[in-house]
């Protein structure tokens, strides 16, 4: 299927407003951090149409660099050029959401929706330099953010797979063993990458703040892949004056394919890779409670998940890290 040439500026211009409404807010205005994440995630979800998803995304950068007649700013980025990693993983998903909506009316011509949105990014980011934001700058921002977002989505599938592979299939492990071991890595990986002041304990029902971005990565990627959302999460979590529990062996069992995994990626920042296990932990609870006849009831696959992370963290933050796990 081919669209009419006549069509194709105003649905352009449906997509842009789309974008742009998704990082708008009535008081703030439009937030171009934001813009820019969600085309991120749409390079991201474009890419993965094609077999080969990292070349695909390296051309569409190229064909990029070609329309603005210029190269990505290169260097050390400073601290605060990119957000958080899970603030990063929620926006892309935004952008990656819109990428699916419109591919409903472009399934036969992935290639044409691919030209229509690097000429939409091209005109965003020229528009941006008028308001000095520099093109290279932009690229280069636009290019993090988007290598970000695909290695999250890899990380996700990967962990999934390996964990299923070696465990399931080989050592007969459950999927709610996955689903644990996968969660309290998270909330491992989460404590080593925090300080004593940060890697902060329970006050009353309320989740640490940094434990509780972690735990929403984990819920969203459930929630997108079907999984009902509701309060049940965490329902049955072990109150404070209860002594600790975090799933040893299952921790021990997975770790060592997270670390051999993010070697090989090139991802060293711990807090990333807290935030790529809790995706891979949403994704493997998906699994786990789909389908007709589930392996695990989401009622108990939720808190499972919740409990196995935060007694982790728990573990971790009390004995001042120095615990072997």
């Amino acid at each position: 299927m081919m669209f009419p040439l006549s069509e194709k500026p105003d649905m352009a211009a449906h997509f842009y407003a789309n974008l742009i409404d998704l990082a708008s807010e009535a008081k703030r205005g439009t937030d171009a951090m934001r813009v820019i994440q969600h085309i991120a995630g749409v390079m991201v979800e474009t890419a993965m149409v094609f077999d080969e998803v990292d070349a695909s995304l390296q051309a569409s950068f190229k064909k990029l660099a070609q329309l603005l007649d210029c190269e990505m700013r290169m260097g050390a980025l400073g601290s605060e050029s990119l957000p958080p990693p899970h603030t990063l993983e929620f926006e892309c998903e935004k952008g990656r959401q819109a990428a699916r909506l419109f591919f409903e009316d472009w399934l036969d011509c992935s290639y044409e929706f691919h030209d229509l949105f690097i000429t939409i990014i091209h005109n965003i980011i020229v528009g941006w330099e008028g308001h000095l934001m520099p093109r290279q700058e932009s690229l280069r921002l636009l290019y993090e953010c988007a290598r970000r977002c695909l290695s999250f989505e890899i990380a996700a599938q990967e962990l999934c797979d390996v964990v299923i592979e070696r465990k399931v299939a080989a050592q007969r492990w459950s999927l709610a063993d996955c689903v644990a071991g996968l969660a309290a890595v998270a909330g491992r990986r989460l404590a080593l990458s925090l300080n004593a002041e940060t890697c902060a304990l329970f006050r009353g029902a309320e989740l640490p703040e940094n434990l509780d971005k972690i735990v929403f990565v984990m819920t969203q990627e459930a929630t997108r892949l079907g999984v009902p959302a509701g309060s049940n999460w965490r329902f049955g979590l072990a109150a404070n004056d209860t002594p600790l529990n975090p799933p040893l062996a299952l921790v021990n069992g997975v770790e060592p394919y997270c670390r051999s995994f993010f070697e090989a990626i090139d991802v060293r920042c711990v807090y990333t890779q807290a935030v790529a296990c809790a995706k891979a932990a949403g994704r493997m609870l998906a699994v786990a409670s789909g389908g007709e006849i589930p392996e695990l009831e989401p009622a108990i696959a939720k808190p499972l998940a919740m409990m196995a992370m935060t007694e982790t963290y728990k573990a971790v933050c009390m004995e001042g890290r120095a615990v072997s796990l």
